[in-house]
C-alpha cells in the first residue's frame, strides 16, 4: 500500500468526512478533498500530530502509536487556518503496510450544545439553592434531595433531611397517610396537587404551617419521581388568625365597605347595632343613618379626607336595627391608600352614655347657676381685691347690669376709704385666725346710693387666708331701719305697741325664711370650700381635718397611719405642650384611678396642681404600704387617651407613718413631701419611705434655696474666668465665664452645690442674664484699660436656653454694653440642644445671625447624635473632661478623642479639650490635632483681677 498512495487517496475520497492515511512514522501519505478543504491545501507530507494544537498534538502522538496496531478513538482539536475545530478521531491500522487510517468527525455543534446544557444546569442549580421557597425531589417514597431553604424550614441540613423518613415530618402517621392519599390521588391523574395549609414537624418537634404544590417529574411516570414546592406560611397564618381574633373579640364595631356597600363586619358591629348573628345586614351604609342627608354629609366629608390620604374622625348620630338612635364616634380610613378600589374600614365606638353624661353635667351646671342666680343673697368670689364673678342678686344689689360686677375693685363698692380700710382690717384678722368673717358695713350702689349690707366671707383655703374667698352680701337696710323704728317706738304711746309687735312678727317670719335660704347657700359654699373644684376630692383643709381624726383613731387602736404624698412626674411638660384643658382632664383621670386603687376607708385628696395625698389608716407594718404603692403605680401605668394622644403618667410617692415619722399633721405632711422628693431623685415612678437623712437633706436643700432667693439682690454672685489656650501659641484664645456664690459667713460655693437648685426653682433665668451682662461689662472694662479683646465663652442652661425672652435679653445686653457680638460665644450641652429640636434650631439661628458663636459643651456625654452637627450652626465642640482624665492609660478614651477629632476636622469644627492637667495629656492631644485646651495645667478659674493680670502678661 505505501507504494500505491493514489489508491489509498481514491478510497478516502469515498468518505464524506475529512480523512487521511499515515505510514508507520506518522507522515501523511494520502488525504481526501474534505481534509484538504479544511486546511486550505493538501496536508500530504505533514505529520499527523502537526494537524493538532499543542496539548491535542501530544495526545495525537500517543494515540498514533496505538493506532498502528489496534483500532482506537479520541477527542482532539485541529489547528486549521479558520481556527480551532473540535473533532472525534476514529483510527484503524493498515496491517499489511504498517500504517493507519484516520477519520475526523467535526463535533463543534455537539461541544457547543453540551456547554450550553452545562450552563443551563448550573443556572438552575443556583436558582434552586437560593430560592426563597423549599424545593424537594422524592422518588420511590423517599426524599432524594432538597434545597437549603427547605432544610432550614425543618431545622436540618440538606444532607440530614435526605436521610429523614417522610412520615417523621408529619404530626402523626395518620396525618402522613391522609396527606399522601390526597396528594398522589391528584398527581396520578396528571394534575398539579396543591394544599394551602399543611402542618409539618421541625427537627425540634415544633410544628409549622406550609402551602404545598406537587407534580410528577415526567407526566405519566410516577417512578421518575415527584417535585414538591413548599412555602412557609406560619407567620402569615398567625397574622390572619390575630386579625380575625381582633375583629371577633373587639368591643368596637368594625365594618368594611366598598362603594358604600357593607362587605364585612365583626361581631361587635352586630351587637352594637342589634343585628342577630347570621341575619342579613343592610346592603348599604344608608341603613345605618336616620336619613339620606346625614348619610350623604358623612360620605362627602369622609371622602374629602380619603382623597388627601388622611383618616376621617367625627361624632354623629346613627340608628340601630330596631330604629333606636345611638351617638357614636366614627373613624374611617382607606384599606389601601394606593388602591381606592380595595374599599374603606370604619371603626364605630358607642358614645351614647358619654353623650348623656355630658348633657347631665351641663344640666347640673346650669341648675347650680340657676340656684345661685335665684338666691336672695348676693354671692361673689373675690381674689386680690377684685371680684372674679357673682350671681344676679349681687348685680341687682349694686344696680349693675349683667357682668357689671366682674373684675370690679372691692374698694369701689365702699362709699369712703375709712369704711373700706376698717372692713379690710377686720376681714384679715378673722381670716388669719381661721374664722368666718361676719360684719355689717355701708356700701354704695352704682348710682351713688348708700345702703347697709351684712357681709359673710371665708377663704377657700384656710391655710392661705390671702387667697381666693367667697362672700355673701345681704341688704339689711330695711332691717336696720326697722330696728331704729323700734327704738323710737319705745317712747310712743302704748296703744301702738301691739300694732308694731305684729309688724315685727311678720318681719321676723320673713327673716327666718331668709335665714333658711342663707344656711342652704352656706352649706353649698361650705362644700365648695372643703373640696377640690376640679376633681371633687377633699382639698387641703378637709385633708387636715381628716388627718387629725385619723391620728386620734390610730392612737386609740394602737395602729399606724400611712401618709402617701404623690406627685405626677413631668406633668408640667404635658400641661405646657398640650394645654390646661388636657392637663385638667388628665388630673381628673388620675383622681378616678387613685380612688379605684385604694380602699373605701382610705382618703384621697388633692392639694393643688399635680399633688395628691392618700391616707391609709389601720396599718400594722410598713410592708403593707408596699402593696398600696404598687397598686397606685400599676393604676397610673395604663396610657390615657386624650384627643388623639396616648399620654403616659407616672407617680413619685413619698410615704411616712404615724407615729414613727411624726405625731402631728404638719410633721407628717412635711416628711411625706421630703420622701416624695427622694423618690424623684431615685428615678421617678417609685415610692420611698421617709428616713431621717432625707429630712436633713431636705432641710439643707430648703436652706440653700432660701439663701439663693436673696443672693442675686444682695450681690453675692461673682463671675470667674478660666482661660482656653491656643495649643499652637500657648496664648489665651478665650475665657470661659464661670459662676461662683460667695455665701456670707461660709465662703465660696462651687456651681455643683447651687446650680441644680437655680434650675429647679427657675432662678437660673435671671441669674443667667446677670452673668451674661456682667461678663460683657467686664470685657468692655478690660478693653478700655488697653487689654486685648478676648472672646467670652458663656454657658447657657437648658431651662435658660428655652426661655422665650432669651434672644431679646441677649440683644438688649449687647446693645447696652456695646460689646462686639463676635466676642460672645455661648456653650450649650447636647441634651439642651436636643430637647425641642425645631425650637432649638430657631433660637440658634437668631443667635447666629446676631454674629455670636455657638459651641457644644460636654460633647460625647449626651445624645451623641451626629444629625444636629449638620443642622445646627455650631462652630466649636468641647470634649468632656471624662474622656481626658484617663487619656494616658485608657485606649478607649484615646480612640474616642481621635474619633471626635476626625469628625470635627471633616465638618470643619474647632475642638476644645477640657480638664487638661498634665503635659502627657497635652502631648497626646497635640498629636491628635486638637486646636485648643483648657485645664489646671494652664490655670484654674480666676477672679476678675487675676484674669486682668493674666491678659496683661499674655499681651506682652
Amino acid at each position: 500500500m505505501p507504494s500505491q498512495p493514489a489508491l489509498v487517496a481514491d478510497a478516502l475520497r469515498l468518505l464524506g468526512a475529512p480523512a487521511c492515511a499515515c505510514d508507520g512514522a506518522g507522515v501523511i501519505i494520502a488525504a481526501n478533498d474534505a481534509l484538504a478543504a479544511l486546511f486550505g491545501d493538501s496536508p500530504l507530507g505533514r505529520t499527523l500530530p502537526g494537524l493538532f494544537y499543542d496539548a491535542a498534538a501530544q495526545t495525537a502522538a500517543g494515540q498514533l502509536a496505538q493506532a498502528l496496531h489496534l483500532p482506537c478513538h479520541w477527542h482532539g482539536v485541529l489547528a486549521t487556518p479558520r481556527g480551532e475545530v473540535p473533532v472525534q478521531v476514529q483510527a484503524q491500522p493498515l496491517r499489511e503496510s504498517g500504517g493507519a487510517s484516520f477519520v475526523f468527525a467535526d463535533v463543534s455543534a455537539y461541544e457547543q450544545g453540551r456547554e450550553t446544557l452545562r450552563t443551563t444546569v448550573l443556572e438552575q442549580r443556583v436558582l434552586i439553592e437560593n430560592a426563597p421557597i423549599g424545593i424537594l425531589f422524592t422518588q420511590g417514597g423517599r426524599m432524594r434531595s432538597c434545597n437549603p431553604r427547605l432544610a432550614a424550614m425543618a431545622g436540618y441540613s440538606p444532607e440530614e433531611l435526605a436521610r429523614v423518613a417522610p412520615v417523621d415530618m408529619f404530626q402523626s402517621p395518620e396525618a402522613f397517610v391522609h396527606f399522601m392519599d390526597g396528594a398522589f390521588g391528584t398527581i396520578a391523574q396528571g394534575e398539579v396537587f396543591e394544599k394551602t395549609g399543611q402542618q409539618f414537624r421541625r427537627r425540634d418537634g415544633s410544628l409549622f404551617w406550609c402551602r404545598v404544590r406537587a407534580h410528577l417529574v415526567e407526566p405519566g411516570r410516577r417512578e421518575a419521581g415527584t417535585i414538591w414546592i413548599v412555602e412557609d406560611v406560619t407567620e402569615a397564618r398567625r397574622a390572619q388568625l390575630e386579625v380575625e381574633a381582633l375583629l371577633t373579640n373587639s368591643a368596637l364595631a368594625i365594618i368594611f365597605t366598598r362603594e358604600r356597600a357593607i362587605s364585612r363586619c365583626n361581631g361587635g358591629f352586630c351587637e352594637m347595632f342589634g343585628y342577630p348573628a347570621g341575619s342579613a345586614l343592610p346592603a348599604n351604609v344608608r341603613g345605618l343613618y336616620a336619613d339620606d342627608a346625614a348619610c350623604d354629609a358623612i360620605g362627602v366629608a369622609a371622602f374629602e379626607q380619603f382623597a388627601l390620604g388622611r383618616s376621617y374622625t367625627t361624632e354623629t348620630a346613627m340608628v340601630r336595627a330596631d330604629g333606636t338612635p345611638l351617638w357614636v364616634q366614627l373613624i374611617g380610613f382607606m384599606v389601601n391608600p394606593d388602591e381606592p378600589s380595595h374599599g374603606n374600614a370604619w371603626i364605630v365606638e358607642d358614645r351614647t352614655r358619654h353623650k348623656h353624661s355630658e348633657e347631665s353635667l351641663r344640666d347640673a351646671l346650669l341648675e347650680n347657676q340657676a340656684i345661685l342666680d335665684s338666691a336672695v343673697l348676693g354671692i361673689a368670689v373675690v381674689e386680690s381685691g377684685h371680684t372674679l364673678h357673682c350671681n344676679r342678686k349681687m348685680e341687682e344689689l349694686f344696680g349693675c347690669g349683667a357682668g357689671g360686677i366682674s373684675g370690679v375693685s372691692v374698694r369701689s363698692l365702699y362709699p369712703d376709704s375709712d369704711g373700706w380700710q376698717a372692713a379690710r382690717a377686720e376681714t384679715a384678722r378673722d381670716f388669719a385666725a381661721g374664722r368666718v368673717h361676719v360684719s355689717e358695713h355701708r356700701l354704695m350702689r352704682r348710682d351713688g346710693e348708700v345702703f347697709w349690707a351684712r357681709l359673710s366671707g371665708r377663704p377657700f383655703d384656710l391655710e392661705n387666708p390671702g387667697g381666693r374667698s367667697v362672700w355673701m352680701v345681704d341688704d339689711v337696710t330695711a332691717r336696720r331701719e326697722a330696728a331704729e323704728e323700734v327704738r323710737r317706738a319705745r317712747d310712743e304711746l302704748e296703744v301702738r305697741v301691739a300694732e308694731r309687735t305684729a309688724e315685727l312678727a311678720g318681719a321676723n317670719a320673713l327673716l327666718q325664711d331668709e335665714i333658711l335660704e342663707r344656711r342652704q347657700a352656706e352649706a353649698r359654699v361650705h362644700h365648695m370650700a372643703y373640696h377640690d373644684s376640679l376633681t371633687g376630692l377633699p382639698n387641703r383643709a378637709l385633708l387636715a381635718d381628716r388627718m387629725e381624726q385619723a391620728i386620734l383613731a390610730a392612737g386609740r387602736s394602737h395602729t399606724k397611719l400611712a401618709v402617701m404624698f404623690i406627685d405626677l412626674d413631668r406633668f408640667k411638660n404635658i400641661n405646657d405642650s398640650l394645654g390646661h384643658l388636657t392637663g385638667d382632664y388628665l388630673l381628673k383621670e388620675v383622681a378616678n384611678r387613685l380612688c379605684r386603687a385604694v380602699r373605701a376607708s382610705d382618703t384621697v385628696a388633692r392639694l393643688g396642681g399635680d399633688e395628691f395625698v392618700v391616707l391609709v389608716p389601720g396599718v400594722h407594718a410598713a410592708r403593707e404600704c408596699d402593696a398600696v404603692g404598687d397598686k397606685i403605680i400599676e393604676a397610673l401605668a395604663a396610657p390615657v387617651p386624650v384627643d388623639g394622644h396616648s399620654l403616659h403618667i407616672s407617680p413619685s410617692i413619698g410615704i411616712c407613718l404615724y407615729p414613727d415619722d411624726g405625731k402631728d399633721v404638719e410633721t407628717l405632711m412635711r416628711h411625706a413631701d421630703a420622701a416624695m422628693y427622694h423618690a424623684k431623685a431615685a428615678g421617678r415612678n417609685n415610692y420611698q419611705f421617709f428616713e431621717q437623712h432625707i429630712n436633713q437633706a431636705a432641710a439643707r436643700h430648703f436652706e440653700l434655696e432660701s439663701s439663693l432667693r436673696t443672693a442675686l439682690a444682695n450681690g453675692e454672685f461673682e463671675p470667674y474666668y478660666q482661660p482656653i489656650m491656643d495649643m499652637a501659641t500657648r496664648r489665651v484664645h478665650a475665657l470661659e465665664v464661670l459662676l461662683r456664690w460667695r455665701r456670707p459667713g461660709i465662703g465660696l460655693a462651687l456651681p455643683d452645690d447651687f446650680i441644680p437648685i437655680l434650675e429647679e426653682n427657675g432662678m437660673i433665668v435671671p441669674v443667667g442674664e446677670w452673668v451674661i451682662r456682667r461678663a460683657c461689662e467686664q470685657s468692655m472694662a478690660w478693653q478700655r484699660q488697653g487689654l486685648p479683646a478676648v472672646p467670652l465663652a458663656i454657658n447657657l442652661s437648658a431651662r435658660q436656653f428655652m426661655h422665650r425672652a432669651l434672644v431679646a435679653s441677649i440683644r438688649r445686653i449687647v446693645e447696652e454694653t456695646g460689646i462686639d457680638p463676635t466676642l460672645v460665644e455661648f456653650e450649650i450641652t447636647e441634651s439642651a440642644l436636643m430637647q425641642h429640636s425645631e425650637q432649638t434650631l430657631e433660637i440658634l439661628g437668631q443667635i447666629n445671625r446676631m454674629g455670636m458663636r455657638l459651641s457644644i459643651d460636654d460633647f460625647g456625654t449626651g445624645y451623641s447624635s451626629l444629625a444636629y452637627l449638620k443642622r445646627f450652626p455650631v462652630r466649636k465642640i468641647k470634649i468632656d473632661r471624662a474622656f481626658i482624665r484617663e487619656l494616658e492609660a485608657s485606649s478607649e478614651d484615646r480612640a474616642i478623642v481621635a474619633a471626635v477629632m476626625a469628625l470635627a476636622n471633616s465638618l470643619q469644627l474647632q475642638v476644645v479639650a477640657e480638664g487638661v492637667e498634665t503635659e502627657e495629656q497635652l502631648a497626646l492631644l497635640r498629636g491628635y490635632g486638637c486646636q485648643y485646651v483648657q485645664g489646671w495645667l494652664f490655670a484654674k478659674a480666676l477672679d476678675s483681677e487675676a484674669t486682668r493680670a493674666l491678659l496683661a502678661d499674655d499681651a506682652r
